[in-house]
């Protein structure tokens, strides 16, 4: 598993993921669209290019917004899939179909999964997927709610065993993230920031770019504190 925390500087962030793609390097770019797919699959499949050159062949897979996702079909020849961003709530709602049977067929393909911003929030078994407010408190900026007033989690893939934010330094959504784990809406979490990578395999993750990963985890009283620690390029935590 491959997550992207925002951000489009470094091709340097795509490139494990690009590497652990096998056969053709066909790798589909899941975006749901607003109404500029078509142009926001140019932006991922040029920052694909940049990373892997000729090698990488993208493929856009277009879902419309209120759409679903079937798997079965749109994976069909597809080595890499790579699910990309745009409104969080609404990558969970593509996926609402298919969030058992998804992680089943990319296993036994052995396709690697790749989320950028919402791809990577919604990669999570409890997935926030926005929200601003806590009980009517602000935990972080009204713009990053993603639509959503209270912040909200919901089911997400399971294909990591925590929960994901993301754009964590340059939007401020750490607390929204210290919030859910310290309520227990989420077993633990990491929030990360933009052109930044978590590699996850074998019960261990890693970082690659230029931000930091940021783990929180609830302190061993029990009683609503969490525990937060950062993680920059090079470093590696158990998951």
């Amino acid at each position: 598993m491959f997550l992207v925390g925002g951000g489009w500087d470094l091709a340097e962030v795509y490139e494990p993921f690009v590497r652990a793609v096998a056969g053709e390097r066909r790798i589909g770019c899941l975006i749901v669209d607003e109404g500029d797919g078509g142009a926001q699959f140019e932006r991922y499949a040029q920052a694909l290019r940049k990373a892997a050159g000729p090698a990488c062949v993208p493929v856009p897979l277009l879902i419309p917004l209120g759409g679903r996702f079937e798997p079965e079909s749109a994976l069909a020849g597809i080595d890499g899939l790579l699910v990309c961003g745009g409104l969080t709530p609404a990558y969970q709602e593509a996926f609402a179909g298919c969030l058992e049977r998804l992680p089943r067929m990319l296993a036994a393909r052995g396709i690697p999964y790749a989320g950028f911003s919402a791809g990577a929030a919604v990669a999570a078994r409890r997935a926030v997927v926005g929200g601003w407010l806590v009980d009517g408190v602000p935990v972080c900026p009204e713009e990053t709610g993603e639509d959503l007033t209270e912040v909200e989690v919901r089911a997400g893939l399971g294909l990591v065993p925590f929960a994901v934010d993301v754009h964590a330094a340059q939007w401020g959504t750490l607390p929204r993230l210290v919030a859910a784990v310290g309520r227990g809406d989420v077993p633990y979490g990491v929030a990360v920031d933009e052109n930044t990578l978590l590699s996850v395999a074998d019960g261990k993750a890693g970082v690659t770019g230029a931000g930091r990963v940021h783990v929180v985890r609830p302190d061993e009283k029990g009683d609503g504190g969490v525990v937060v620690r950062a993680y920059g390029a090079g470093d590696e935590f158990g998951v």
